[in-house]
């Protein structure tokens, strides 16, 4: 299986599904073409949470502000998956969850004059996925060299004050959730009570459904973070915030 990911919408990852179906007998799973614009953290939060719950794939990402620079194209073996992409961060957040606390290996793939400056996708990612694929492992392609350093990529961790935590969006789902970097054991012991978010009341629930329609709600999402959402409405939009917002949780 190789499965691709990436923020370019339509028509351009047809391309790279062509490149695949020319070089190797793959089966394409479609993870989302639909990943916010050249938003490399969001997309890693978000294959952080998908790609371990695919079996053993070759895994093809590309959210790449700087094609055509002289950032890296990469291959990370990680448990029993590769994942493809550029040097920007985007691979290790899902490399360590799919490693599930082992070690993984970074390689560098080769950037051999490719057609074009500003489609790697289809130019240098696709046929590298379907190489490792049909090789069965990134040490059996030619041409990989194995890295010591790379770009990384992690998440910034909450604050804890006295009164409650101080946290951060991380991304906001197409829903209007927004989704913090609060994990959410610590809103677990406040179910049931109110929070204010910057200064917003709002009651901390287990589900969308206990409030009603319209009215703000303070949750914990399948990701096991605390979101800001509306039962039925837009997040983002009752609670003001946006990726990268800061937010202020203080139990009442």
């Amino acid at each position: 299986m190789i499965t691709l990911s990436s923020d370019f919408g339509s028509p351009y990852p047809a391309a790279m599904r062509g490149v695949i179906c020319r070089e190797s007998e793959a089966r394409i799973v479609e993870v989302s073409h639909e990943f916010p614009r050249q938003d490399v953290r969001a997309t890693a939060f978000w294959l952080r949470e998908l790609l371990p719950e695919f079996p053993p794939a070759v895994h093809c990402v590309v959210v790449d502000p700087g094609v055509g620079t002289d950032r890296a194209a990469l291959a990370i073996a990680a448990g029993e998956h590769v994942l493809v992409g550029p040097d920007n961060g985007v691979l290790v957040p899902p490399a360590r969850a799919l490693a599930d606390g082992n070690e993984f290996t970074v390689h560098e793939i080769a950037i051999d004059d490719p057609a074009s400056s500003t489609f790697h996708g289809r130019d240098v990612f696709a046929p590298a996925a379907a190489e490792i694929h049909d090789a069965a492992s990134v040490e059996a392609v030619d041409g990989l060299t194995r890295l010591t350093s790379w770009v990384d990529l992690e998440f910034p961790d909450p604050t804890p004050v006295e009164d409650g935590v101080n946290g951060t969006v991380l991304t906001v789902d197409d829903f209007g959730n927004a989704i913090t970097n609060v994990p959410g054991a610590i809103l677990d012991e406040h179910l049931g009570e109110a929070v204010t978010v910057n200064g917003v009341w709002a009651p901390a629930r287990r589900t969308y459904a206990a409030v009603d329609a319209g009215n703000r709600v303070v949750t914990v999402g399948s990701h096991g973070n605390v979101e800001l959402a509306v039962n039925q409405g837009r997040g983002d939009d009752r609670f003001s915030v946006s990726p990268g917002s800061r937010v202020r949780l203080r139990w009442t």
